[in-house]
């Protein structure tokens, strides 16, 4: 029986044996535990997140404008006039809700990545559903922030369907524990989140090379779309991603976080989101349960810079690597990695 069959049918007791950490454990022993409530506000306001890793020297997708009022929005037409590709998101939205994306002009009209056309009128109704609250986090009154559209490097060009993959970290007292990269498809509407229909490929720690993939909750060999074999994806930059990633610890100050990283083929990788509450289907993705690792670091040292975590992390990861040949010292596949 595979490990997915295993996981859909099992007890409580094998999940646990498989160190398979559950909504309750999130909540209680990691979130509540090592996330201040006081900090939230840096992580779910993507302005304040925006800010704070730019004043930590970590790269960023470009901001262009802050649409906060209602009456900014008469301004939108004359500020938008000369730019043909950009992001629309809500600053405290979440699961990419409300995240409006524009990679072309056709005459007055804006074309998203499915080819479809929208009206300048459609544009500014959607800023202000956003400012009025409709994607933010509670239905609170938000902004609209105008961002650079990320262009993601040529090595995701097969594996992704109208919209721009990340890459979701998961970061434990500041080391990097588990990761998947999010691709996005035609029924997630180009939008790289799981619960909108994006394949999660889980990521092998030590090499970036992918482990096994799902979507929708059901394992997939190849890519919806674009019928790329999905094992062969190989993330590029991996140690640098992960440095990135683990920044992101002195960023928001949180034990638990998930960091979220596009790789853009001109700037590599930048840190686009952090999220204060990360989900648990990256282990679903990844086959493998977080508690193993989370018990590693809570050995590990606690006053390392972020280089040193990445360091300590990856000799860790590379002792269990299935593509790391630990006794030859090389990157040979000791074994294959079932998608």
């Amino acid at each position: 029986m595979s490990w997915f069959k295993r996981f859909r049918l099992a007890s409580p007791y094998w999940l646990a044996q498989k160190g398979i950490i559950g909504m309750n454990h999130r909540n209680v022993q990691l979130i509540a535990r090592h996330n201040p409530r006081f900090l939230f506000p840096n992580v779910d306001n993507k302005y304040f997140s925006k800010r704070l890793c730019t004043e930590h020297g970590i790269a960023v997708p470009k901001l262009l404008a802050v649409c906060r009022l209602q009456g900014h929005i008469a301004e939108l037409k004359e500020f938008l006039a000369d730019k043909e590709q950009f992001v629309i998101k809500p600053a405290q939205g979440s699961g990419g809700k409300g995240i409006l994306v524009i990679v072309g002009r056709r005459g007055e009209d804006y074309v998203k990545p499915n080819g479809k056309a929208i009206t300048h009128e459609e544009l500014c109704r959607h800023v202000s559903n956003t400012l009025s609250g409709l994607h933010s986090l509670g239905g609170k009154p938000d902004a609209a922030l105008i961002e650079d559209l990320i262009h993601f490097t040529d090595e995701f060009e097969q594996f992704t369907f109208e919209g721009v993959p990340d890459i979701r970290v998961i970061v434990y007292k500041g080391y990097p524990v588990m990761a998947m990269t999010r691709l996005s498809t035609s029924s997630s509407d180009g939008k790289a989140n799981l619960h909108q229909g994006a394949v999660g490929v889980g990521i092998d720690m030590a090499t970036g090379r992918a482990l096994r993939a799902v979507q929708k909750g059901r394992p997939v060999t190849h890519h919806p779309d674009t019928k790329a074999v999905l094992s062969q994806l190989n993330v590029p930059h991996w140690e640098e991603l992960l440095l990135l990633a683990a920044q992101g610890y002195e960023v928001s100050k949180l034990g638990y976080l998930g960091v979220d990283i596009v790789l853009d083929r001109h700037r590599g990788p930048m840190l686009l989101e952090l999220n204060a509450r990360p989900g648990l289907a990256i282990q679903v993705a990844n086959g493998q349960g977080l508690l193993p690792r989370l018990k590693y670091v809570d050995g590990a040292p606690q006053n390392f810079t972020p280089e040193q975590r990445v360091t300590k992390s990856l000799e860790y990861f590379r002792q269990v690597s299935p593509f790391v040949n630990v006794a030859n010292n090389t990157n040979e596949p000791v074994q294959t990695a079932a998608l």
